[in-house]
């Protein structure tokens, strides 16, 4: 099973990525519909009025981002065979925060890397694009998330009074002044603040902090809903999940007959599940291997199935899981262009 989990705002954004790599076992028996190998996307409303200032035109060249770095991610080695899980939006903002600081071949690393024109967009315009992503997400109801940003900084460290500002007015940056000197003191701090963020969640942030830092720049993302259609406990049930061809094991299913919004052709299936009316998730299920919906799938395909989907009466197994996932992204983003913030020759005045 390998799904792609995203937490988006308005029509497209950036998406939240998990892999699972269990082969697909499902069974159709007039509309029964059993989900074992799937992808997942969350997903906003895709009617939700767009500013007139190009945010639209950001928001769909950072979602190609999205895919980018979930193809890097996935083709790890160390991916292999692994479940995958990560928040491209969280990436996307702490990245574009750093471009407000960058200037020069740093800045058009960074730019390009995101999916962004340099030529035809300006920072301050991908800024506002973030920006109003933030207010969207926080101004949410009938769910619990929370997104934000915050600057820990070297008590003998003094950024630019212009960075800040932006900082603040753009990405909603708490700042802190952090004693780098005293290590265990500064870690501390920092997974404190993002432990209490994200309801403890994210607790251990940060596992070693060079006493040479000047700043630490934080994106948390906090996400929790409760499903329209819930699932009854009572009805999760012990059922056989294929990790692959020769290895079958069981697992808790949770189960639900309801109207649901599908899309079904000879290649895929869909499953949308909503949490309210601006929030679901998107469950993928290729009908001919998952390596094949990999080589195709796009913010094309996405967009079409949000369009296409229409509500029938299915019979759901999803499969209990839980995830928790690490990445260090020094050596990946370097593959999609992004390489001077590593190295010595980052212009970062």
């Amino acid at each position: 099973m390998r799904v792609l989990l995203s937490l988006c705002a308005v029509l497209v954004l950036l998406w939240s990525t998990v892999q699972c790599r269990p082969r697909h076992d499902h069974n159709h028996h007039g509309n029964d519909h059993s989900h074992h190998d799937n992808d997942h996307s969350h997903h906003g409303n895709n009617d939700v009025s767009i500013s007139a200032n190009g945010s639209l035109k950001i928001y769909q060249e950072n979602l190609d981002f999205a895919f980018r770095l979930y193809k890097h991610i996935s083709a790890q080695p160390d991916s292999q065979s692994k479940n995958v899980f990560f928040s491209p939006l969280s990436v996307s903002m702490a990245l574009a925060a750093l471009s407000v600081g960058a200037r020069g071949k740093t800045h058009q690393q960074l730019f390009e890397g995101l999916g962004f024109n340099s030529t035809e967009i300006t920072t301050e315009e991908v800024s506002q694009a973030f920006q109003h992503i933030h207010h969207n997400l926080n101004e949410k109801t009938g769910i619990d998330l929370l997104l934000g940003n915050a600057l820990f900084i070297g008590q003998d460290f003094k950024p630019r009074p212009e960075f800040l500002e932006s900082m603040k007015r753009y990405y909603e940056s708490e700042g802190f002044s952090t004693d780098f000197s005293k290590p265990e003191e500064a870690k501390e701090q920092i997974n404190k603040y993002v432990n209490e963020k994200t309801k403890g969640k994210i607790s251990d942030l940060v596992q070693d902090v060079d006493p040479l830092t000047v700043m630490y720049i934080i994106n948390y993302i906090y996400f929790k809903g409760k499903w329209q259609i819930p699932f009854d406990p009572k009805a999760t049930k012990e059922h056989d999940f294929h990790v692959d061809d020769k290895t079958t094991v069981s697992v808790p299913m949770m189960y639900e007959e309801d109207y649901f919004h599908v899309y079904q052709d000879e290649d895929i299936s869909i499953l949308q599940l909503h949490y309210n009316e601006s929030v679901s998730m998107m469950l993928v299920l290729p009908e001919k291997g998952l390596q094949g919906l990999e080589e195709v799938v796009c913010k094309n395909h996405l967009q079409k199935w949000i369009r296409s989907v229409a509500m029938m009466n299915y019979q759901v197994y999803v499969p209990k899981l839980s995830l928790k996932t690490s990445y260090e992204l020094k050596e990946i983003l370097p593959e999609m262009g992004i390489t001077d913030i590593f190295g010595d020759t980052a212009d970062l005045t």
